[in-house]
């Protein structure tokens, strides 16, 4: 008897993390925090990733753009939402390896409160300016600005470190003018209110397709097989200049691994399928398929890139 007790005790352990293995996710919408506009290269992102989710996990995945204080307000949404997955945050640089480098008392730290999911894509920066603006070629813009700082949006401390690294390296002053998403920046440089825009190559591409607006250059290895006609920042004169801005989900520390694996399995589905690819080739972006520890990993390397850059630039926490 006691044998059979024994048994019975010992299958019903073994039973109980299958049995929460299989708890039903999602129960509710899933709300998808997203740091910039609507319009921006990373709410796209987060729309598309949001409707393949729904499709694989049979659940309601909805986008809530949370723009400003260079992603501090989409962070703490996410940190103020119960830890059980039905919060999500699309991450890019800025809020993952950006802030803990260029702000002062960061109301987070994003190893300690932020469990990766996965990665999402990956893209050029370029410089975009109108179509009808006398800078035709980033030897230009620099030239401007050695006699007066040109005026150049961006929409994240992210972007404002790629600008500020390029005005290190080119020995020039520029005057960054701050925006919450993509969408402004974009109508402000067609407009003519700023002289360039520091973007997402993904965001601007059908701008640029359509001649709304002319790229001077992008940030990339090399030129990007949509747009071969645009140069490099690297073979613009600056060869050790490439950078590129990526996305990636995040949830709370705190979430079940239960849960986190689900999410994590399921976007490795969603990322290695031909409709992620025909995206991304749509967009102008790459897939950044990394698993949850490979994320990890590479938001470890920006860290140490980031902080390299901003040594280099003479960039100190505000």
């Amino acid at each position: 008897m006691k044998f059979i007790t024994f048994a019975l005790a010992s299958l019903l352990a073994a039973l109980g993390p299958a049995h929460a293995q299989d708890k039903p996710y999602p129960t509710r919408p899933v709300t998808i925090y997203v740091p910039f506009t609507s319009g921006s290269g990373s709410d796209t992102s987060a729309r598309f990733f949001a409707e393949q989710l729904s499709k694989i996990l049979s659940g309601s995945f909805v986008v809530e753009n949370k723009p400003g204080a260079s992603g501090i307000i989409a962070v703490s949404a996410l940190k103020s939402a119960p830890a059980d997955g039905h919060a999500i945050l699309l991450a890019s640089n800025s809020p993952i390896s950006v802030n803990p480098i260029t702000i002062k008392d960061l109301p987070y730290d994003p190893l300690r409160d932020l469990k990766p999911i996965s990665g999402l894509t990956r893209g050029m920066n370029a410089l975009v300016v109108a179509p009808n603006s006398p800078l035709r070629t980033l030897a230009d813009l620099v030239g401007k600005s050695k006699q007066k700082p040109a005026m150049v949006g961006t929409y994240s401390d992210g972007y404002r470190l790629a600008l500020e690294w390029l005005s290190s390296q080119a020995g020039v002053k520029f005057q960054n003018v701050p925006y919450k998403g993509g969408a402004p920046v974009f109508g402000d440089v067609m407009g003519g209110h700023l002289d360039v825009g520091v973007v997402d190559l993904g965001g601007a591409s059908e701008l640029i397709r359509s001649g709304k607006l002319r790229a001077l250059a992008v940030s990339g290895e090399a030129r990007h097989r949509d747009f071969p006609d645009i140069p490099t920042i690297r073979e613009s004169g600056y060869p050790d200049y490439v950078n590129y801005s990526w996305t990636s989900f995040y949830v709370r520390a705190e979430t079940p691994d239960d849960i986190t694996k689900k999410l994590a399995d399921a976007m490795q589905k969603a990322l290695h399928a031909e409709s992620a690819r025909e995206y991304v080739k749509k967009n102008g972006g790459e897939l950044m398929p990394y698993t949850a520890e490979r994320m990890r990993e590479y938001q470890n390397s920006e860290i140490a890139r980031f902080r390299a850059i901003a040594e280099s630039a003479g960039i100190k926490p505000q």
